[in-house]
């Protein structure tokens, strides 16, 4: 049985979300970070870097949510959640992948670390606005390669979708204004998706640790 570890509205969403669209069996097991479970032996076995997603398919982990998303959708392609290897399609499903982990999330990381990660003298208020001002400018490429398509990549929900869907709900949850209607009509239909509901689902039965 595929196996999750995640922890309430991070990036292993992405990972729950996409098992969910598959509707294939797992066992999900979420962190208790205030308790640092992700820093105990048990699961720093699991991933060195102490962070999730993990995903575990009989033994082999995986961590990384683009990695996650993308393996599962390869593990059962007849779910067509990702273009076919070999494919422009599949090409774009790369380069939007990128995107989205190299610029698009880069400047929400960046607010959080000086927002409550990094020790309160590590922090640089003047930051906040450059990575406003950076997340602006990656949302109008955003834009612009979705068009007026209902999905990012050959005009079928995939994987990406989740990636780019998770970010722009990321940014909001930061009020962080996403000031492209397109973008957000975009995101607004498929977090109505009924495997996004069920990932919601699940974390009620965690409400102490969002």
């Amino acid at each position: 049985m595929l196996e999750l570890y995640g922890f309430n509205e991070s990036r292993s969403h992405r990972t729950l979300w996409a098992l969910e669209e598959l509707g294939v069996e797992y066992q999900y097991t979420n962190l208790n970070f205030m308790k640092g479970e992700h820093k105990s032996p048990e699961f720093l076995a699991k991933n060195p870097g102490g962070k999730v997603p993990v995903l575990i398919d009989n033994g082999f982990a995986l961590a990384e949510s683009a990695a996650t998303v993308t393996y599962l959708a390869d593990k059962f392609p007849e779910k067509n959640l990702v273009p076919k290897a070999g494919t422009k399609e599949r090409a774009l499903y790369g380069q939007w992948i990128a995107f989205v982990i190299s610029e698009l999330e880069q400047p929400l990381w960046t607010m959080g670390r000086h927002k409550f990660i990094y020790p309160e003298n590590k922090r640089i208020p003047q930051v906040m606005e450059l990575a406003l001002w950076e997340f602006d400018n990656q949302l109008k490429i955003l834009a612009e390669g979705l068009g007026d398509n209902n999905y990012m990549v050959g005009n079928q929900f995939s994987m990406i979708d989740i990636m780019i869907v998770h970010t722009v709900s990321w940014a909001r949850k930061f009020q962080v204004p996403i000031g492209d209607e397109k973008v957000n009509k975009y995101a607004d239909s498929l977090l109505e998706r009924d495997a996004h509901k069920r990932v919601l689902a699940v974390y009620e039965k965690y409400p102490n640790q969002q």
